[in-house]
């Protein structure tokens, strides 16, 4: 019996290599900084927008390339790795061929940058490429962010909170306390999904010398940790409506919360990356589910 991983074939091989689970994580927090600038701006610019969705997903994709390329370059990745493209262990694609797609990518983004800067302000290019810098060295460079327990922290305030920030900003010329209380949210489920990722590959993670967040607390404290990101997220959205910072109808995000029990439960009591694979992808689905019901909640809330 045939036990080895089905290879894939011609552009599903590239498109499993950006691992399209992982691109609404870059699509949900321009979303919502987008809605939220209705509040402050007559008129959207639709073509701004539309420039900073897809340099976020150029860069998300472009960044889970360089992951590949120096997992396989650190003898990481085997065909039976589960959460992987797979792109070189599995289809024969060159490193080289891989690692050069990933700088492609980050050089249309960075001409996007540039029109995006022309329409609004040059600071985003600075904040731009620390941003591009924060994702090569995510796993690249001698020691690699992925390999500490920062992980979590730099997706989330990078994915989640600057990118909020920066999407609003190129709307309505300015930030406000409302954006950065409102990102909080977001990027705490950004990072539960690196946190999920490195509760997954906890074991071998700990073989090759990582000292993510996961191996330090264990796997128990760690899923016990991925559920209070989930508690807190949640509770935050609590405390913006309470305070009076923005509608109640943003509690329709609450929807989204079966998917977040789903997620931690999916953790208890598993060992094998590949029976954690159901969590994983739930944990995904709550920031995505979560950031458009947030989006709706908005929505309503300035219609209303």
């Amino acid at each position: 019996m045939n036990t080895q991983p089905e290879r894939d074939h011609g552009f599903q091989i590239w498109w499993q290599l950006t691992r399209p689970h992982t691109l609404t994580a870059a699509f949900v927090p321009v979303l919502l900084g987008t809605v939220l600038a209705l509040e402050y701006t007559s008129s959207l610019h639709w073509p701004l927008f539309l420039a900073m969705l897809l340099a976020s997903i150029l860069i998300q994709a472009a960044t889970n390339m360089i992951n590949e390329y120096y997992d396989f370059k650190r003898g990481l990745d085997n065909e039976n790795s589960v959460g992987i493209g797979g792109a070189i262990v599995r289809n024969g694609v060159k490193p080289e061929t891989v690692i050069r797609l990933a700088f492609t990518l980050f050089g249309i983004a960075l001409l996007l940058g540039i029109y995006i800067c022309m329409n609004s302000s040059w600071w985003i290019a600075v904040i731009g490429l620390i941003c591009m810098a924060a994702a090569y060295f995510y796993t690249g460079g001698p020691m690699p962010i992925a390999y500490t327990p920062f992980g979590e922290i730099t997706a989330g305030f990078f994915m989640g909170f600057v990118i909020i920030l920066i999407s609003f900003f190129i709307q309505t010329g300015a930030i406000n306390n409302v954006v950065m209380l409102v990102s909080i949210p977001v990027s705490i489920l950004v990072g539960a999904i690196l946190l999920a990722n490195n509760i997954r590959d906890l074991d071998g993670d700990k073989e090759n010398g990582r000292k993510t967040i996961a191996i330090l607390l264990g796997r128990k404290n760690a899923i016990y940790f991925l559920a209070s990101m989930f508690a807190v997220a949640y509770g935050s959205v609590v405390a913006l409506v309470l305070m009076g910072i923005v509608s109640p109808w943003l509690f329709i995000s609450f929807l989204s919360i079966p998917k977040a029990v789903k997620a931690t439960n999916g953790f208890i009591g598993k060992t094998m990356p590949i029976q954690m694979m159901p969590a994983m992808k739930a944990t995904a689905q709550t920031n995505t589910i979560f950031g458009f019901l947030l989006s709706i909640g908005l929505l309503i809330g300035y219609f209303v």
